[in-house]
């Protein structure tokens, strides 16, 4: 397969309760090795360069009995599930046994099969890796327990919640600094050399299967990041850090592997600099779901080597849904931005549709919700339309208005330009209609009339480029509104 594209698009599919769903689609058992292909031509739509199975992996069956035991999630699964039955609960895919693909979901010959299948209509295949933790009953804790925070029978007494006793060993829960342990899974130490070693070995054998892998809470196996954590318990951080030294031997390896790291606490630039290709981009998603047009345009401002390397998104399985979260048109402005920025976009499973229930991970079955077709037609269309235009050159636009009409502050404007192609995008990022200048982003537009076609309705506007170059482009746009315009 050809190299990534510099602004891939990908697809999560939960893939436990997307099998269970489509079993009940065609009435007999699905796996990974029998997806019919008329499902695979429907998930590598146009527009669609990577397809990421989330919760492939061996699930625990330790953390399984604790899930089940657990009231807090019980009680999550019965508000995601309310005719919850037994057999729906079959444990979080981040509480991982083992990194082999569990058999009930077709095992390693289904996922070979699924990603022949993928790559057969020219799509990726994206997994996962968990480097916090593992299961409790991971073949590691019991052979290398080196490669675990260790702590004393005292650490187990003073805080029953955040250790267990592992044989003779007293090992701590995972956790992260801001957050209660996980009760289902056990600390690794990231300053263990023979973590390191055997990370590495882990990462190059899904690297085997795949061509692209997300790494799960990245940012808390950074030095200083793991010092504070545990420092107490595991000494001085090495002089190298975790990642680079890793990636090291990874890329060796797989030389066109993409490495995307689950980053928080405005580390992107920080696990950029390690080695990841993409880092999430939580920032933008908060600005998108509870800001202004002027955050956004603060966030943007951001060097283009900064924002290549982000994954924009308006859900994924950690976040609520778009629909109840971004409903009507703020969502769907929002959708546009993250859909032409630079950088990676990242869609989720049933957002095109509406789907408006998190499913907890543990779960493997969605709950029945009617489809929103407007939603789906919408998504789909801008899906095709952002896959001819993000490329080349990118530029935020200003804007601008008059003194009696502060409304031209809720745009805002990006330009793409590849050779003769030429893209702007506008948004009205306000609950109110909006007008203004757009600055003409391209210097020889002068002295030529121009169609403006927009991508997403249809409609053409004929301009003049004397009026552009020396005006701007002038805009009036409804509230959460947008133009996606091509120059001809």
């Amino acid at each position: 397969m050809s190299r990534w594209p510099d602004t891939p698009v990908i697809y999560e599919i939960g893939t436990w309760p997307w099998l269970t769903g489509l079993s009940r689609r065609y009435g007999r058992p699905v796996t990974l090795a029998d997806v019919p292909g008329e499902v695979w031509d429907e998930i590598a739509a146009p527009g669609i360069d990577a397809v990421w199975l989330m919760g492939v992996w061996e699930r625990s069956p330790a953390g399984l009995v604790l899930a089940q035991h657990n009231e807090d999630l019980q009680r999550s699964f019965r508000e995601a599930l309310p005719d919850l039955a037994p057999e729906d609960v079959v444990g979080s895919p981040y509480c991982v046994r083992r990194y082999r693909v569990d058999e009930r979901l077709g095992g390693p010959a289904g996922l070979a099969a699924a990603r022949a299948a993928l790559r057969g209509r020219g799509v990726r295949l994206i997994l996962d890796y968990v480097p916090n933790h593992v299961a409790p009953d991971h073949p590691a804790v019991t052979l290398n327990p080196e490669w675990f925070v260790q702590g004393s029978e005292e650490d187990l007494a003073a805080d029953p919640r955040g250790w267990f006793s592992a044989g003779e060993r007293v090992l701590a829960h995972g956790r992260d600094p801001f957050f209660p342990p996980w009760p289902d899974v056990a600390q690794l130490n990231a300053f263990d050399p023979g973590l390191r070693d055997a990370t590495a070995m882990v990462l190059g054998d899904i690297g085997d299967q795949c061509d692209g892998i997300r790494c799960d809470m990245a940012m808390l196996f950074t030095n200083e990041v793991f010092a504070r954590t545990w420092g107490r318990w595991v000494g001085p951080a090495p002089e190298e850090e975790f990642w680079p030294q890793v990636f090291a031997r990874v890329r060796a390896r797989h030389p066109g592997l993409v490495l995307i790291a689950e980053a928080y606490w405005d580390m992107e630039w920080t696990l950029q600099q390690q080695g990841f290709d993409f880092c999430y981009d939580k920032r933008l998603y908060d600005r998108l779901a509870h800001e202004d047009a002027g955050s956004l345009r603060k966030h943007l401002a951001a060097g283009r080597d900064f924002q290549d390397g982000l994954v924009r998104f308006l859900e994924n399985h950690d976040e609520p849904r778009a629909a109840a979260t971004l409903p009507g048109g703020r969502g769907r402005a929002a959708a546009v931005a993250i859909a032409t920025l630079p950088g990676a976009t990242l869609w989720h499973d049933g957002q095109f549709d509406g789907r408006r229930t998190r499913l907890p991970v543990f779960l493997a079955r969605f709950p029945d919700e009617p489809d929103d077709p407007e939603s789906r037609d919408f998504h789909r269309r801008l899906l095709s339309a952002a896959a001819t235009v993000r490329g080349g050159d990118w530029h935020i636009v200003e804007t601008g208005g008059w003194p009696d009409n502060p409304s031209h502050h809720d745009l805002l404007a990006w330009s793409w330009r590849d050779g003769e192609r030429r893209h702007l995008v506008v948004i009205n990022f306000g609950g109110r209609p909006a007008q203004g200048r757009v600055e003409a982003p391209w210097p020889d537009l002068a002295g030529r009339s121009w169609e403006l076609a927009d991508l997403l309705d249809g409609r053409v506007f004929t301009r003049d480029g004397d009026e552009l170059a020396e005006s701007g482009l002038y805009v009036d746009l409804p509230p959460w509104d947008f133009h996606l315009l091509t120059f001809r």
